[in-house]
C-alpha cells in the first residue's frame, strides 16, 4: 500500500490479549512468540503500555528484533507529561520518555501520540508551550508527533492553527464517545477507528470497510475524503503522506479481523 514514498499502514493496539488466542492467533501459538506472528500479518501495532510505564532501551531492542524490516511500531507516550493541570511543567516526563530508550527501535519507530484526557480544555498559551518541547530527534532517529485531544474546546481554529505550527498531526479518532474531527495538521495522518463489532464476521461491515480504504488511499495520495467531521473546510490536495490507522478498543477482540480485512480490500485494489 506504498505509492510515491507514501505508505498506508493498518494495525491494532497491542499484541496480548486473551480473546485474540486460538481466533487472530493459531492454536497452540506459544505466548512469548505472539509478537513475532503479529507483526507479519499486520503493518503496525500501537503499543499502549508505553502509556502506563516506561519501558527499557533492552525491550525496545528485543521488539525491534523480533519484526520484520518493513514493521513500524507507534507508541502512546506517558500518561504522566499529558494527564497535568500545567503542561508547560511537563518537560522532564517528555524528556524522560524521549530518553527511555526509544531509539532503540530504528526505522520501525513511527509516530509518538501523546493522548489527553476528555476533560483536558484548550489554553492555547499552556498547549503551544507543550508543543514547543516536542524534540524532533533523538539519538539521531527522527521522532514524529500525533495529539489525540479529547474535549470539544479543541475543535477550533485556533487549536488547528497552533498543531499546524508546530507541525504535529491530530488523531483523528472515529468514535461517538469523544470529538471526531478529521482536519489535517501534520504532514502523516493518524485513525484510531472504535467501531469494531463483534457480530460481523470482520468486525465492520463491507461498506465501511470500502469507505475506509477510500479514506486511506485519498489521504495517502495528498488529498481529504469527503464526508468526515472538520472544524474547517478542506484543503486543496497537497504532497503524499503516510497513514497509520489502528482498530482500537469497541469490540477489541474483532480488531485483528478488522484490520485483516482492510490490508486484504487494500491489497485487492
Amino acid at each position: 500500500m506504498t505509492t510515491q514514498n507514501a505508505t498506508i499502514r493498518v494495525g491494532v493496539g497491542g499484541w496480548t490479549f486473551e480473546p485474540w488466542r486460538d481466533t487472530f492467533y493459531p492454536a497452540g501459538w506459544p505466548i512469548a512468540r505472539e509478537l513475532e506472528y503479529a507483526s507479519r500479518q499486520l503493518s503496525t501495532i500501537e503499543v499502549n503500555g508505553t502509556y502506563y510505564s516506561l519501558q527499557s532501551a533492552a525491550t525496545f531492542a528485543k521488539w525491534r528484533q523480533q519484526t520484520p524490516d518493513d514493521f513500524v511500531f507507534t507508541l502512546k507516550a506517558t500518561r504522566y507529561a499529558t494527564n497535568r493541570r500545567v503542561l508547560a511543567e511537563a518537560g522532564d516526563s517528555i524528556e524522560r520518555f524521549v530518553r527511555s530508550g526509544i531509539a532503540e527501535l530504528g526505522a520501525k519507530l513511527g509516530p509518538i501520540v501523546w493522548q489527553f484526557a476528555p476533560t483536558k480544555r484548550f489554553d492555547a498559551a499552556d498547549f503551544g508551550a507543550f508543543l514547543q518541547m516536542l524534540p524532533p530527534a533523538v539519538d539521531g532517529v527522527p521522532l514524529r508527533h500525533a495529539v489525540e485531544v479529547r474535549h470539544e474546546s479543541f475543535k477550533s481554529a485556533q487549536y488547528l492553527e497552533l498543531a499546524r505550527r508546530h507541525r504535529v498531526a491530530t488523531v483523528f479518532t472515529d468514535s461517538a464517545d469523544y470529538p471526531s474531527f478529521a482536519d489535517l495538521t501534520g504532514d502523516f495522518v493518524y485513525v484510531r477507528t472504535m467501531r469494531a463489532d463483534k457480530s460481523l464476521k470482520d468486525g465492520v461491515t463491507p461498506q465501511a470497510l470500502a469507505q475506509l480504504a477510500a479514506c486511506t488511499r485519498a489521504w495517502r495520495d495528498g488529498g481529504e475524503p469527503d464526508a468526515l467531521p472538520r472544524v474547517e473546510a478542506s484543503a486543496t490536495p497537497g504532497a503524499p503522506r503516510d497513514v497509520f490507522l489502528y482498530f482500537i478498543s469497541a469490540d477489541k477482540e474483532k480488531a485483528p479481523a478488522a484490520a485483516l480485512a482492510l490490508l486484504k480490500r487494500l491489497r485487492e485494489a
